[in-house]
């Protein structure tokens, strides 16, 4: 299971919400480059990146943020989602170095853009699925749904999405500990590996996530506690990487 350090972008900085309330905004660093660079020395193998303006507007806001990270860690898997609603914008990031693209909103008005993305851009497509109570939550959360995240992940079993992330937004940027009961229930009705999102707090989530992980779990993303340094990054990964050789998990 890896252990992916998240950078929400707001305005051009580095910033952690909480429960996704835009005006609930820790403003962590002003230079995005120089914070994903800290997470991969501190033993990240995979960045999360998100345009929060982008997810509120429906379009990219942070792209040259999102760029500038992708040209200085080329070798480096990323992951971008916030305001992903078209083929040109994910034609564009896929371009500009992003390795999977994250279709949030769009995935639940228009689920057609997941398929086609996933025919024509194989292996580079996420689903985010934000759920409060268990019900997805829309365009920066603002919004929710009537649709059941369990209901939405399973419409999208057959058609090459590589991942979903999913979050529990009652616990993002909380420090109230992951839902690992919700996530593992999801994990366990899908055919599609899980990413879990939202509360993870310290070792003690990682460890309760990663003893679990064969049921699908294959990530785990942490924002908050990492700035503040409630969690260890290197310490995680290599909890998750011993735990794994243990279990004779490649």
């Amino acid at each position: 299971m890896l252990v992916i350090p998240a950078i929400d972008l707001k305005d051009g900085a580095c910033v952690r919400l909480k429960q996704g309330r835009m005006q609930d905004a820790t403003i962590f660093s002003t230079d995005p480059v120089e914070t994903a660079a800290r997470w991969v020395q501190a033993g990240g193998r995979r960045l999360h990146l998100v345009d929060l303006n982008g997810a509120f507007e429906g379009e990219p806001v942070n792209g040259d943020a999102v760029k500038a990270i992708a040209e200085s860690f080329t070798d480096l898997p990323i992951q971008i989602g916030g305001g992903i609603r078209s083929l040109k914008t994910i034609e564009a990031y896929l371009n500009a170095g992003v390795s999977q693209v994250i279709i949030g909103t769009a995935a639940v008005e228009d689920p057609n853009l997941v398929k086609q993305a996933c025919k024509e851009f194989a292996g580079a497509i996420y689903v985010g699925v934000d759920a409060n109570d268990g019900y997805v939550a829309t365009r920066g959360w603002a919004e929710q749904t009537s649709v059941k995240a369990s209901d939405l992940v399973a419409s999208f079993a057959d058609d090459g999405v590589s991942a979903v992330i999913y979050t529990d937004i009652a616990r993002d940027g909380m420090m109230q500990g992951v839902n690992v009961e919700q996530t593992v229930a999801l994990a366990q009705s899908s055919t599609i590996d899980i990413i879990a999102s939202g509360g993870v707090t310290n070792i003690e989530d990682i460890k309760r996530l990663a003893g679990v992980a064969s049921v699908g779990i294959s990530g785990a993303i942490t924002g908050r506690a990492i700035y503040e340094g409630q969690l260890d990054l290197a310490q995680a990964q290599a909890y998750c990487d011993n735990l794994e050789q243990l279990n004779g998990v490649s």
